[in-house]
C-alpha cells in the first residue's frame, strides 16, 4: 500500500511503525472472508482492509477523527482473525492499537459513549471494584428494562450468583506434588478470579498435581488488555509494568521457568509485551524477558506431558477455540491434543475461526453484533451434539453459555478432572457415563 506520510510526521516513532505495517499491504482481500463483521454486515469499511485504509487515511490528514471512522473502527473486534489469513504478514494487531490510541487522544466521544468506556477503565481491571459492581448490578436487575441502551445490556449480564473469593486469590506460593518438576508463576488476573475463580482453581491443581510449584505474585493485577483495547496505551504500559515487575523479581530469585496464563485474551496481550515497551529502552528488556517465558496453560502441558487419566469419562466435548489464543497466540492443537489424550471424544466447531462475539469489552459496547455472533457460534456448536463445551477464555465462555444450556467448561478443568480432580461446577449433579474399562484377554 502506497503512503503520504510527511517527513515531520514520520519522525514519530509510532507513525513509522504504522507506516511500515501500512506498506505490506496489497489490498488481496483475502482477509474479508474471515472478518466476522465483514461476514455480517457485508460493508467493506467494516473488513480489514476496509479498516486499514480509514486508519492510513486518518493518520496521514493528522486531523479529529470523522464519526464514521470511528464508528468502524469500533466494530472490530480484535479478533485478528484476518492475522491467519494474510498472505502479506500485515500485523493488523499493531496498526489497529495505534489508530484506537489516535482516536482515544484526538477524538471526543458522546458523553454516554465515554462515560460507559470510563467505568469499564475503572471497574474490570480491578477484581474489588468489578465484584462490587456485579453486586450492585444484580440488586438493579428488576430494574434494567427501565435502563438506557448499553446499560441495560451491562446490568443484564451480571451473573445470577457470584463466586466467593477464592483461596488461589492471594499472593503464595503452592508447592509440587512430589519431587518438582519446575516452578511457573501463574497470572491470577483480574475479572475471571471474580466471576468464575474455579479455572484458577483448577490450574494450580493440575499443575501442582504435575510436579510443578505455582506462584501468585504479590502486586501483579490486569494485564492490560482491556485499556489497550480501548486505545488507551499509557494506562496499559501501568498495569503492564506492575505484573513485569512482579514476575522478574521472581525471575531474578528462586527463578520461573514459565508464566502460565489461562485467559488466552491475557496471554495475547502478555507475549506482546515487548512491543507495548518498544520505545522504552529502560522497560522493553525486561518485557521481553517476561514474554519470551508466558505461555497458555494448554501450551506448556503439552510440552510438559499429561498424567495417565485416572478416570474415562463418555462425553462429547466440543472445543471452542477462543480468537486470542488461536489467531493470537497461534496455539491450535494443543488444548484439543490434550482434552483426546484425557479420554474426551473432541469435536470442531464449523466456522471456527469466526469470532464468538466476546472480544473483551466488545459485548459490552457493541451488544447487538455480539449477540448475533454469539447466535451463530451457539447453532455452529449444536450441530456437533456436545455433552460439554470446552474453552480457554472466560469472556467466551460467559459469552456462549448466555446462548446454549450445555455446561461449558474451561480446558485446564476438565484436564485437572480427568487427572484426579473434582467435577467441574457446571457438572456437578449430572449423571455422567463413564467408559467401559477394557477387557482382559482371555488366558488361553
Amino acid at each position: 500500500m502506497q503512503t503520504h506520510f510527511s517527513l515531520a510526521q514520520l519522525a514519530d516513532s509510532d507513525t513509522q511503525d504504522a507506516n511500515d505495517i501500512l506498506r505490506l499491504c496489497t489490498h488481496c482481500g483475502f482477509c474479508t472472508a474471515t472478518c466476522p463483521t465483514f461476514v455480517l454486515l457485508g460493508d467493506e469499511l467494516d473488513s480489514p482492509r476496509g479498516r486499514i485504509y480509514q486508519i492510513k487515511n486518518m493518520l496521514e490528514s493528522g486531523k479529529t477523527p470523522d464519526d464514521k471512522t470511528v464508528t468502524h473502527l469500533d466494530r472490530c473486534l480484535t479478533c485478528l482473525s484476518c492475522m491467519t489469513t494474510c498472505p502479506a504478514t500485515v500485523n493488523y494487531a499493531h496498526l489497529l492499537e495505534h489508530g484506537r490510541e489516535y482516536i482515544n487522544e484526538h477524538y471526543t466521544r458522546p458523553l454516554p459513549d465515554r462515560a460507559l468506556r470510563r467505568l469499564l477503565q475503572l471497574v474490570l481491571p480491578y477484581s474489588g471494584r468489578f465484584r462490587a459492581a456485579l453486586l450492585g448490578a444484580r440488586l438493579a436487575q428488576p430494574f434494567a428494562s427501565l435502563m438506557p441502551g448499553r446499560l441495560k445490556t451491562l446490568v443484564g449480564m451480571a451473573p445470577k450468583e457470584l463466586p466467593s473469593p477464592s483461596w488461589v486469590d492471594r499472593p503464595q506460593v503452592f508447592p509440587a506434588e512430589g519431587p518438582r518438576r519446575a516452578r511457573v508463576g501463574l497470572l491470577a488476573g483480574c475479572a475471571q478470579k471474580v466471576v468464575n475463580p474455579s479455572i484458577n482453581e483448577a490450574t494450580v491443581r493440575l499443575l501442582n498435581r504435575h510436579g510443578v510449584e505455582v506462584v501468585v505474585t504479590k502486586e501483579q493485577g490486569c494485564c492490560g488488555a482491556l485499556v489497550q483495547h480501548m486505545g488507551d496505551t499509557e494506562d496499559a504500559q501501568t498495569q503492564a509494568k506492575a505484573n513485569i515487575a512482579a514476575w522478574t523479581r521472581e525471575m531474578d530469585g528462586e527463578g520461573l521457568d514459565a508464566v502460565i496464563i489461562n485467559t488466552s485474551g491475557c496471554g495475547n496481550t502478555v507475549k506482546d509485551y515487548g512491543f507495548l515497551f518498544r520505545h522504552d529502552e529502560a522497560w522493553r528488556p525486561e518485557a521481553e524477558r517476561v514474554q519470551a517465558i508466558a505461555k497458555d496453560v494448554t501450551e506448556f502441558m503439552s510440552e510438559f506431558g499429561l498424567n495417565t487419566p485416572v478416570r474415562q469419562p463418555d462425553l462429547r466435548v466440543t472445543y471452542h477455540a477462543a480468537c486470542s489464543l488461536q489467531h493470537g497466540q497461534g496455539v491450535t492443537k494443543a488444548p484439543k491434543t490434550l482434552l483426546g489424550a484425557a479420554g474426551f471424544q473432541v469435536k470442531d466447531v464449523p466456522e471456527a475461526h469466526i469470532c464468538c462475539g466476546s472480544a473483551g469489552t466488545y459485548n459490552l459496547l457493541q451488544p447487538e453484533i455480539a449477540s448475533q455472533l454469539r447466535d451463530r457460534k451457539v447453532a455452529n456448536i449444536g450441530k456437533t451434539r456436545p455433552d460439554v463445551i470446552a474453552a480457554g477464555n472466560v469472556g467466551c465462555m460467559t459469552q456462549i453459555q448466555s446462548g446454549t444450556d450445555v455446561p461449558v467448561v474451561h480446558t485446564a478443568e476438565l484436564l485437572d478432572w480427568a487427572t484426579g480432580g473434582p467435577v467441574p461446577k457446571s457438572l456437578e449433579g449430572r449423571e455422567i457415563p463413564e467408559k467401559p474399562a477394557p477387557q482382559k484377554a482371555a488366558a488361553e
